[in-house]
């Protein structure tokens, strides 16, 4: 099953985001398994990721995570500061549809 990562800098922030994020992508009917982590996660988790979402705290580095995404094969996004706000998991759930789309994904459900 497709996974979409959410990195902040202690993981408190993209916990919370994960589970707004959950019930966004239900609604939309989208299979995926949403988690948080630090950017210390990066490096182990990605390999069974296919989406790294980056909060907007961590801008300055999201080059060099989006790099490692990349070579890992996964999508990587940066949120917007306002994610963390009432509609944050709608606005998450968008962009995941959207590098979904980006990549050319036929099925946002499929095994992997």
């Amino acid at each position: 099953m497709d996974r979409v990562l959410i990195v902040c800098g202690a993981g408190a922030s993209s916990t919370f985001l994960a589970l707004r994020m959950r019930r966004a992508l239900r609604e939309r009917d989208l299979d995926l398994v949403v988690e948080a982590g630090t950017v210390a996660d990066v490096g182990e988790r990605l390999a069974a990721t296919r989406i790294l979402l980056v909060g907007p705290h961590l801008a300055e580095q999201f080059g060099a995570l989006a790099g490692e995404a990349a070579a890992a094969g996964a999508e990587a996004g940066l949120l917007p500061g306002t994610v963390y706000g009432p509609d944050g998991g709608e606005l998450a759930a968008d962009i995941v549809t959207e590098l979904l789309a980006a990549r050319g994904s036929s099925s946002p459900n499929a095994q992997g």
